[in-house]
């Protein structure tokens, strides 16, 4: 008994142990039978212990769960915030923001999906003031528009990725619909349906003919798959299947090995954390290789951008990874940042960590500092925003070297998951469009489609 009390003795319930301890011991020299003095035992000290359990834990600090948010030392360019749409209602489902110029007229535009409202946007400059048009409605949660002149006629044609569903669905809704332009306006041709969640097109000519084809990743949910759709002609393509799995997210085109045709990479993120490479062998045919994974199911690929980082004439790739949103609260983890893969050649790709940053959901790349070599631009989803101070977008510096300083241009608005890099007003230096995608906690601090102005020193 004294031992027992000697364990608890710092807290109260050792005070209630000796009581029962004393009565107990009376009970021993009365006439009663030994069997209640065994039944009292039996349940009193059981009953002490667990309450001295209970208190203890009742007062013991909760464990830490790692929060990130790491905030970064300002940029060392200026930048100056302005948001290219007018005030909104509700919270923000931009899905893609991309800089170029979509009309021909030498002066770049923002063209952009919107899943709240089902269509695809162009933001352009009129009389000095960004004005926001559709061109696309009535697409369900389009997950990416790509312009490209799909007909061979001078003008610029829509495909669009469509989901169908912004949140996680297995059905049968994804499409891939093209929006051709003509005099009158755009005329909309279903030329991939039957599949699932349909989350990004690419355009290129893989098998030589001559017309262009394009890659498909079919995100799904618990089944996906990749795909290329060849162009027959007259607007009609016929797809085939080049990998089963569910997740794909981005299908990057390049000519990653270098004997001149035009090759697909793609990221794979739900059963496993994959990235694929499909070398292009001519005549419509390819052989798939898996140029790496991870063990890390946890990692959340979150895209994948193409670009020569290094600048050795061959394309590199690059993945931001922090989607964290199955879990029940998404905390920015230590894995979570920046990884590029380096090609080596002969489809060796060497992964490097570049950054770390909570909740990185989207990547591109730009000369911010001017300084000619490639810098590249994250923008956050899921960071700490218990924080006011916690990075919602940040920059990379490349020294010329591939050794990269981050540095933080905005904590708000929150919640972006799409970026770009390009000169939106023409100084000669890359500007950075951003657009948000507001699922989660905290409802607060919101922007739609927000773009940083470039106020450093510009290219000579």
């Amino acid at each position: 008994m004294r031992a027992l009390c000697a364990m608890i003795s710092h807290n109260k319930s050792c005070s209630v142990l000796k009581t029962r301890a004393s009565e107990i011991l009376m009970l021993t020299n009365s006439p009663k039978p030994q069997i209640v003095v065994f039944l009292l035992l039996i349940f009193a000290i059981p009953l002490v212990a667990f309450s001295s359990f209970l208190d203890g834990w009742l007062i013991r600090p909760l464990p830490v769960v790692y929060q990130g948010g790491t905030a970064y030392s300002a940029s060392k360019v200026p930048f100056e915030m302005i948001s290219l749409d007018a005030a909104s209602e509700g919270l923000p489902q931009i899905t893609n923001v991309q800089i170029l110029d979509f009309d021909g007229d030498g002066n770049v535009e923002v063209l952009a999906c919107d899943s709240l409202k089902n269509q695809v946007l162009l933001f352009r400059m009129r009389d000095g003031k960004w004005q926001e048009e559709v061109l696309v409605r009535d697409v369900a949660a389009p997950a990416h528009a790509t312009a490209v002149d799909i007909d061979s006629d001078g003008d610029l044609d829509l495909v669009v990725s469509v989901l169908g569903n912004i949140l996680p669905d297995d059905s049968v809704i994804g499409r891939v619909e093209l929006f051709e332009s003509t005099p009158e306006g755009y005329r909309r041709h279903v030329i991939l349906d039957d599949v699932r969640r349909v989350a990004d097109v690419q355009p290129a000519d893989f098998d030589g003919d001559g017309d262009i084809d394009l890659a498909v990743a079919v995100f799904g949910y618990s089944r996906g798959s990749i795909l290329w759709l060849e162009n027959r002609g007259q607007l009609k393509f016929r797809d085939h299947l080049l990998h089963t799995a569910p997740g794909t997210i981005h299908v990057p085109i390049a000519d990653y090995d270098g004997d001149g045709d035009p090759d697909i990479a793609a990221i794979v993120t739900q059963d496993e954390e994959e990235l694929w490479g499909f070398e292009n062998l001519g005549n419509g045919e390819f052989k798939k290789r898996r140029l790496w994974m991870t063990i890390n199911h946890d990692l959340g690929s979150a895209g994948l951008v193409q670009a020569d980082l290094d600048g050795d004439g061959d394309p590199d790739l690059i993945l931001p990874a922090g989607d964290n949103l199955e879990d029940l609260d998404a905390y920015p983890q230590p894995y979570h940042g920046c990884y590029w893969f380096e090609n080596q050649g002969d489809w060796t790709f060497q992964i490097r960590r570049i950054a770390d940053l909570g909740g990185t959901y989207a990547a591109d790349v730009g000369d911010f500092d001017s300084d000619g070599d490639l810098d590249v631009v994250l923008a956050s989803m899921t960071n700490n925003w218990n924080r006011t101070d916690t990075a919602s977008l940040v920059w990379l510096e490349n020294d010329g070297q591939q050794n990269f300083t981050t540095w933080q241009i905005a904590s708000d608005p929150i919640h972006l998951v799409t970026v770009a890099a390009g000169d939106l007003d023409g100084d000669g230096s890359d500007d950075i469009v951003a657009g948000a995608l507001n699922l989660r906690k905290p409802f607060q601090r919101v922007g739609r489609v927000s773009a940083w102005l470039n106020r450093g020193e510009a290219k000579q």
